[in-house]
């Protein structure tokens, strides 16, 4: 209990890992931005973070039976998908699912361009950039989407876009009601969209009229998420069916995917002054990527632990015929 406790209060953020919704906690889901009404903590951390947030407690839930994603998918007889960001977990799919993945070819040649990212000392010159930047866009008319990885970071975007006159709208899972509606007019001239992890909605941004020309819609992203795919789940909001499109990542040293880095934030700021601009960027840019590189592996590692314990339990429990 002491350990939940210590849990709810310093691993579990308000606007991340969930938000109050009607005087209640609600569960934000890391990968897609969503809420989660319907599920909760188990062992009594929900509670916990009730209490913390000041909020009625809800009842205890007990967990009756659990099963991994690895052991729910395999159990069916024919295991198929689609996504336009495996390449580089093909080897995990083999391994877990014995799938092998097969490239489709584009219906139309991809015309989005990747820009060079630009890699800042702290947030406060990420989001002049980032503001700056976006009234670059505006101004010529050009749709904008920025990408943000919590609802915390929606907001701290708003608060800049808002300070620098920049008409916007906000997609996360506070609003996430309005996601149809919201997502309809993202490609529109002048538009500039705020979106909660965008990645992996399943949604089409159509492009409004005359705004091919000006170059489609600018995808820009401003926090790095744990794994690449997700980013380029991010970028593949622009330049679809052929599309013309463009995305960027503007990021800082103050990105969370730096808090375990093996190089201390002061040093890496050091380093950049003293490599210059254009080499400093360079560096900030492969420090980030070695970062989530880190942590892509790290969690490849808890997805193996995970299969190579349900291969144990099934052999610990063979006796009884089957593991369920």
């Amino acid at each position: 209990m002491v350990r939940q406790a210590l849990s709810a209060l310093h691993l579990f953020h308000r606007d991340e890992h969930y938000i109050l919704r009607d005087g209640k906690v609600v569960i934000v889901d890391a990968n897609t931005g969503r809420v989660m009404p319907d599920r909760s903590w188990s062992d009594g951390l929900h509670q916990m973070v009730e209490h913390k947030e000041g909020c009625d407690l809800s009842g205890a839930r007990s967990t009756l039976a659990r099963m991994t994603y690895q052991r729910f998918f395999r159990r069916y007889p024919r295991l198929a998908g689609m996504t336009g960001t495996t390449r580089g977990v093909a080897a995990e799919f083999w391994t877990v699912y014995r799938l092998p993945v097969v490239r489709i070819p584009t219906h139309r040649p991809v015309q989005r361009r990747h820009l060079p990212d630009e890699v800042l000392p702290d947030e406060a010159a990420k989001w002049r950039r980032v503001t700056a930047r976006i009234a670059e866009l505006h101004a010529k008319g050009c749709p904008v989407l920025v990408g943000t990885r919590s609802v915390a970071a929606s907001a701290r975007a708003s608060t800049h876009l808002t300070a620098a006159g920049l008409p916007h709208t906000v997609l996360s899972a506070a609003q996430d009601g309005q996601e149809a509606a919201i997502v309809a007019q993202a490609g529109q001239h002048g538009r500039i969209t705020v979106a909660t992890n965008m990645a992996g909605r399943g949604t089409d941004i159509k492009l409004g009229p005359g705004v091919a020309e000006r170059g489609g819609l600018h995808v820009i992203m401003v926090e790095r998420q744990d794994a690449q795919r997700i980013d380029d789940q991010l970028a593949g909001r622009s330049g679809r069916q052929g599309e013309p499109g463009c995305f960027q990542a503007i990021l800082s040293l103050d990105d969370p995917l730096l808090d375990s880095s093996l190089v201390s934030r002061r040093l890496a700021r050091r380093i950049m002054a003293l490599l210059g601009p254009e080499r400093g960027r360079a560096f900030g840019a492969r420090l980030l990527r070695h970062a989530q590189l880190r942590t892509e592996r790290l969690h490849g590692h808890m997805r193996a632990d995970l299969l190579h314990s349900d291969q144990m339990q099934d052999r610990i429990l063979a006796f009884a015929g089957h593991a369920e």
